[in-house]
């Protein structure tokens, strides 16, 4: 039997799945890909599985199913097709950790069915904790199932409590790029493009994550994860805006001392680390020198601006559904905002607009989160109808 550690890959396509797969190819002997999947990149599926040669693959688009399947079955590569083929393949036997680097709420259902069949979990949907943060970390405790952070913020955290679990967290502290837009005002962000937003200055994301950094939410959806991944409360969560994306995220203690993981913008260094935990794999990434950055700053966020930010601190206080609430208004504003239907500031809008509309839930199920995240989506797709 291989001691290869099998990775299924959920979203191998996209931004973190192209680096995963980047990660595990430089390491072939500690790693093996054992599962696939995309939503409608048949192409690249198809090149990935060609080169990694998983056990299956799955297109969740099934529109697309002939196209992989007539170049992968004669390889002897099993090929799915649908959403629900999403949340069965997780379940093998010879899984032994689940990469969840789907968009937004699609990862809720298949991280969910990958723990209750015992594997571990390296998450980069930082959504499936958005929505359902304390259904899932009690699922995991019964299970005995980890989950190793793979944003760059909290897998900054992780890294600073190794050797650190048994001393109380004071405090944590997230830090963000503030996105293209930092140090403007509303009246600048009345008027900003499509092709504006999608220009970080730091890092290289997807669409959908890029706006999120432009307009803060991403930062506040990495808050509300922090509470479930860590286990504090909201008081002990501050957000410090840090132009050159070196300091990761940082960590105070009790007795007042501060650890911080530093390093240069690159996304294979918390996926490795993910994947690899507990050990340390040597890598070839870019090294950073300080004497090329002579002065690293730091600076509160305007949340009065970038109301986002203040959404999702507010929805994790409010708790219950609030989160759930928020992650779809804000999935449904950005691909609003993508097709240019709303402003960038209407964004915001929108998803104070839904939180206020849609019913509140103390102790929701996860019935309640998925009939709670389908009422948001129609309630905010009427904000958008509202205006054009």
């Amino acid at each position: 039997m291989s001691d290869k550690k099998r990775v299924a890959i959920l979203g191998s396509t996209g931004s973190i799945g192209t680096q995963t797969l980047d990660v595990i190819k430089s390491h072939l002997d500690k790693f093996e890909v054992e599962v696939l999947t995309a939503q409608n990149n048949a192409d690249l599926l198809i090149q990935q599985a060609i080169e990694f040669k998983p056990n299956c693959v799955v297109i969740a688009n099934e529109t697309l199913y002939d196209k992989v399947r007539e170049v992968l079955v004669p390889l002897d590569i099993k090929v799915y097709a649908g959403e629900k083929a999403l949340a069965q393949v997780v379940e093998m036997d010879t899984i032994d950790v689940v990469l969840t680097a789907l968009v937004g709420y699609s990862g809720l259902i298949p991280t969910i069915k990958a723990i209750e069949s015992g594997k571990h979990i390296a998450l980069a949907n930082k959504e499936t904790l958005v929505v359902a943060g304390e259904l899932v970390t009690k699922l995991a405790r019964q299970k005995g199932v980890n989950i190793y952070p793979v944003d760059s913020e909290h897998s900054a955290i992780f890294q600073c409590l190794v050797g650190e679990f048994h001393n109380p967290i004071e405090k944590i502290i997230l830090t963000a790029s503030g996105g293209p837009f930092r140090g403007k005002d509303k009246r600048f962000l009345e008027t900003v493009t499509k092709a504006q937003a999608l220009k970080h200055p730091n890092w290289d994301m997807g669409a959908k994550i890029t706006i999120d950094s432009a307009s803060l939410m991403n930062k506040g959806l990495e808050v509300i994860e922090a509470k479930w991944l860590f286990g504090i409360k909201t008081d002990q969560i501050d957000v410090i805006v840090h132009p050159q994306s070196i300091v990761h995220s940082l960590v105070q203690f009790e007795d007042g001392s501060i650890k911080a993981q530093l390093g240069l913008p690159d996304m294979r260094i918390p996926i490795q680390f993910a994947l690899s935990f507990p050990e340390r794999l040597k890598s070839d990434f870019p090294r950073f020198n300080f004497a090329q950055y002579p002065s690293l700053t730091f600076e509160q966020p305007d949340m009065e601006t970038f109301q986002n930010l203040q959404l999702a601190f507010d929805s994790l206080a409010r708790g219950g559904n609030a989160p759930c609430i928020l992650n779809a208004a804000n999935e449904i504003a950005v691909a609003a905002f993508l097709r240019e239907e709303i402003g960038f500031l209407e964004m915001s809008d929108l998803i104070a607009s839904s939180l206020a509309k849609v019913d509140y839930i103390k102790n929701p199920s996860l019935e309640d989160f998925v009939e709670t995240d389908k009422l948001t989506r129609i309630i905010s797709k009427e904000f958008i109808k509202s205006k054009n």
